[in-house]
């Protein structure tokens, strides 16, 4: 059963990947990202295969919802470095510190890491993050905690300096 099932995965990948990698292509201007895309699309299919009966339509579901969020984060990302131009633009002379969340999130022990990205970055509810990761609810939810903790932490150290 598991070899036919992995076979059928196998075909599916050999299949599809090609042309939804093509397809993020197009969406998101990038090669790379857009293989991150159509890879994590089929990662999340994998982790629902005896779930899915439609795996076409939730590979392309999927990776609509991931192009959507890069959209999202290049937005954001665009605004911040426009909001700190300006900023720096108006005041030229004071010393600019910007901790990095996103390098602050990749410093996080592994156990943490993994849940912030999945619930904050990937937009996932605890539930998925719970069932992706094998901890129990409770635990996601704890991590979360400490995580978000730790970056507060790091983030006010900060901006201590910075005064």
């Amino acid at each position: 059963m598991k070899r036919s099932r992995d076979r059928a995965a196998s075909e599916l990948f050999a299949a599809l990947y090609p042309r939804l990698a093509g397809w993020c292509r197009r969406l998101v201007d990038d090669d790379e990202t857009a293989h991150e895309i159509a890879s994590e699309a089929f990662t999340r299919l994998w982790a629902r295969w005896t779930k899915v009966e439609e795996p076409r339509g939730f590979l392309y579901v999927t990776a609509a919802n991931l192009v959507r969020d890069h959209w999202r984060k290049m937005e954001r990302e665009r605004r911040a470095v426009r909001r700190v131009t300006h900023e720096a633009a108006v005041r030229p002379h004071e010393e600019q510190s910007d901790p990095s969340v996103r390098l602050l999130v990749q410093s996080l022990p592994e156990r943490l890491r993994v849940p912030i990205l999945l619930h904050y970055y990937a937009d996932m509810p605890i539930r998925e993050v719970s069932a992706l990761t094998g901890r129990k609810e409770g635990t996601v939810k704890a991590d979360l905690h400490a995580a978000r903790e730790l970056l507060r932490v790091h983030l006010r150290r900060s901006l201590d300096h910075t005064r």
